[in-house]
């Protein structure tokens, strides 16, 4: 029952990017005849190769790899540090810090959208890519998520043999919290490279349309009053492609980090 389930939910999570790739795959014609596509088309590679000349692509895939890259060894490196201070250390007003950072995270992002545009437009950073790293270089879900990792994978007593030893509070951070922080780091940067990859609201606000990120770059397949869904399809599965080798690459990091997250001592 277990393998059965998990089966309905792999073909579940599947299902949105085989869908996209069968659209993808066909032409407009097909599609605006309403036919149900079952089978791939022969026309993925050809709608492609349109959606690499109208859209600046390459362009926009550069930006997505400098953001996402950045702002996830960013988030990884502030957010292990934050976790650190607060699963191991003891200091004034340190479970009303953490309880003010977790309420964060029920703020709405579009509530601080107007002032932080304002403040990107007096540092003068609109249409660069920095408007859009500098924010995102530490956050809120980041900082709980290690605190919680380091509290229950770092046992005290390692902690307190470093201290012991001489280890100053850096030296105790780089030689035993970091490598005990690796599996929940790396399962972390995962995740941040993924939401950082796939936003669209931020960039599409703040940057030009000349100098996009993919999301963005995708919405410029879309005319004003004809969307020719082949194309926009076809152009979702190539920005997915590199997610999915990530995903291969980081598999192994990312299941051991959830086989050591479910282990408490």
């Amino acid at each position: 029952m277990v393998y059965a389930f998990l089966v309905v939910v792999l073909l579940a999570s599947v299902f949105p990017l085989w869908w996209s790739f069968l659209i993808g795959s066909k032409d407009a014609s097909a599609i605006n005849a309403g036919q149900v596509p079952l089978l791939p088309g022969g026309n993925f590679f050809a709608n492609a190769k349109t959606v690499l000349d109208t859209v600046p692509f390459w362009t926009a895939f550069r930006n997505s790899v400098i953001v996402s890259g950045v702002v996830s060894l960013s988030v990884v490196a502030f957010s292990t540090l934050a976790g650190f201070a607060f699963a191991k250390l003891r200091f004034r007003g340190q479970k009303g810090l953490l309880a003010f950072v977790v309420a964060t995270m029920a703020v709405p992002t579009q509530l601080g959208v107007v002032p932080l545009f304002i403040l990107m437009a007096k540092l003068g950073w609109i249409g660069s890519l920095g408007a859009v790293i500098v924010p995102a270089m530490v956050n809120a879900f980041g900082v709980f998520w290690m605190t919680q990792y380091l509290r229950e994978s770092l046992p005290d007593e390692l902690v307190e043999a470093a201290r012991v030893d001489g280890c100053s509070m850096i030296r105790t951070f780089w030689h035993v919290a970091l490598p005990a922080s690796r599996p929940g780091a790396a399962m972390l940067g995962l995740f941040t490279f993924i939401a950082t990859w796939t936003n669209f609201f931020w960039p599409f606000i703040v940057l030009e349309p000349g100098n996009p990120t993919l999301p963005v770059a995708l919405q410029q397949l879309q005319a004003a009053y004809y969307v020719d869904y082949s194309l926009v399809l076809a152009g979702v599965v190539l920005a997915a492609l590199p997610l999915i080798a990530l995903f291969v690459v980081a598999g192994r990091q990312l299941v051991a980090g959830i086989m050591q997250g479910a282990v408490k001592g």
